[in-house]
C-alpha cells in the first residue's frame, strides 16, 4: 500500500524546501509502519505540459491496516498536521494499490 502525495508549485520554493526537508521529512521518517519513504523534485513535464507539481512523496506500508495505524498515530497525525501548513493549494494525496 502507498500514499502518494502530489506537492503543487509553491509561492517561495526555497522557503518549502527548507521547511520540507527540515522538518516535515523528518516528521514522516517518524511514523510508525512506515516500510519505505521517497521524495524528489520535478523536473521536467515529459508530455511538453504545464509543471504542475513541484514535489512528489510516496510513503510505502505493508497494507491499508497499516497505513491507518500510522496515521492514527502521534507521529502521523503531527505529519499530516504539517501538511496541513506547508501544501500549496492543490496538492492531493491518493493512495494506491501497489501491483506485486
Amino acid at each position: 500500500m502507498k500514499l502518494v502525495v502530489l506537492y503543487t508549485q509553491p509561492s517561495d520554493p526555497e522557503a518549502f524546501d527548507r521547511h520540507y526537508l527540515g522538518t516535515h521529512a523528518p516528521l514522516v521518517a517518524a511514523i510508525p509502519g512506515l516500510q519505505r519513504f521517497e521524495s524528489g523534485q520535478v523536473t521536467t513535464a515529459l508530455d511538453g505540459g504545464e509543471k504542475t507539481y513541484y514535489r512528489i512523496a510516496e510513503l510505502y506500508f505493508a497494507d491499508q491496516p497499516a497505513l491507518q495505524a500510522a496515521f492514527a498515530s502521534s507521529e502521523g497525525q503531527a505529519t499530516a498536521a504539517d501538511y496541513q501548513e506547508i501544501a500549496p493549494p492543490g496538492s492531493r494525496m491518493f493512495i494506491e494499490n501497489v501491483d506485486d
